[in-house]
């Protein structure tokens, strides 16, 4: 707990000269640099047992790490994240790292000890957002799995969630909550956007003749405020949030809710079934109800926009992941 608070104060305590190194902004379009993976990546043979058992033996626990080559948010993690000593340090003590290719074409074998290639893997544990990481505790149990780049000082955190077996008396949301309550900062109250509802004694969201977009925050969240400065108020993207049924609710609030599928209950409750962790979150549902996809980590423009299209145009219906939709518009 003492860990988290002081990362929590040690962001709080950035000189305003840092402003440009805030790790939430990321330019995220493809790059047009391949990247390289860190040399203290482990030499995998891509038998994932094997790779279990080896860490097992060194106490360890194993992290699975999907990423493409042009991927900026991969970069951010690279670079912003485990370019950090003290980060890479913590993660070498405590875990071996692979790396697995969302595109790739190299054989591999999982788990179950069947073989297949990278990509159909990727597919196959939805690895829709690049970085995705598996975490795997040193038992060679899969107890956590984080979609997307999340700043330092959560990394950090979700590193001694697994590290310190926090997982096994609570969610890593309520493990979190408590240094965010501690040394939370930002806006009071939520921002709000003039194509996002976000009032009304009962929120209805079963009805919908368009598809839904829920987007989750809480107030003093400075990865909300950035977000409302930043992607929320290009044009690109307030144009595609107008063909959206958006709805704006707040985590750690009692307001009544019916669900996508008919469910009542509180904006509170929900986020806690839903598991939520990261705030803000998008969820994307169908017109029936169905949840199609949501966006659990740092997002910008290039990203969000391509996503917003990717459901707009119901392509979860003919691919496997977004990221098979993304690589096929190109």
């Amino acid at each position: 707990m003492r860990k988290i608070i002081t990362l929590f104060i040690f962001i709080m305590l950035i000189p305003v000269s840092w402003a440009q190194l805030d790790p939430l902004r990321i330019d995220d379009k493809p790059l047009s640099d391949p990247l390289s993976l860190p040399d203290w990546f482990k030499l995998s043979f891509l038998d994932i047992n094997e790779d279990i058992r080896e860490a097992k033996e060194e106490n360890r626990g194993l992290i699975i790490y999907f990423g493409r080559h042009d991927c900026p948010y991969c970069k951010a993690l690279l670079e912003r994240v485990w370019g950090r000593e003290d980060i890479r340090t913590y993660t070498e003590r405590y875990f071996d790292v692979m790396a697995i290719d969302v595109l790739g074409g190299r054989k591999l074998i999982d788990t179950n000890g069947q073989e297949m290639l990278e990509k159909s893997y990727a597919a196959k544990h939805k690895a829709n957002f690049t970085p995705s990481l598996h975490f795997y505790n040193n038992k060679g149990e899969l107890v956590y799995k984080l979609r997307g780049y999340r700043p330092p000082y959560q990394f950090k955190a979700i590193l001694e969630y697994v590290a310190d077996n926090h997982y096994k008396k609570e969610t890593f949301s309520e493990y979190y909550a408590r240094a965010h309550k501690a040394a939370s900062y930002g806006n009071i109250e939520l921002n709000r956007h003039p194509n996002i509802r976000h009032n009304g004694k009962l929120l209805d969201l079963s009805k919908s003749k368009k598809p839904i977009l829920i987007l989750y925050e809480q107030p003093r969240c400075h990865a909300c405020d950035v977000l409302h400065g930043g992607p929320l108020i290009d044009t690109r993207i307030v144009n595609r949030l107008k063909k959206f049924n958006v709805v704006q609710l707040d985590s750690t609030s009692s307001q009544k809710i019916i669900t996508p599928a008919g469910k009542r209950t509180t904006s509170q409750k929900w986020a806690k079934e839903l598991y939520l962790d990261y705030t803000p979150t998008f969820m994307f549902f169908d017109a029936q109800g169905n949840e199609v996809l949501r966006i659990d980590s740092v997002v910008w423009f290039y990203r969000l926009r391509n996503v917003l299209d990717y459901v707009l145009d119901k392509g979860y219906l003919r691919y496997s992941t977004f990221q098979q939709w993304r690589n096929r518009q190109k």
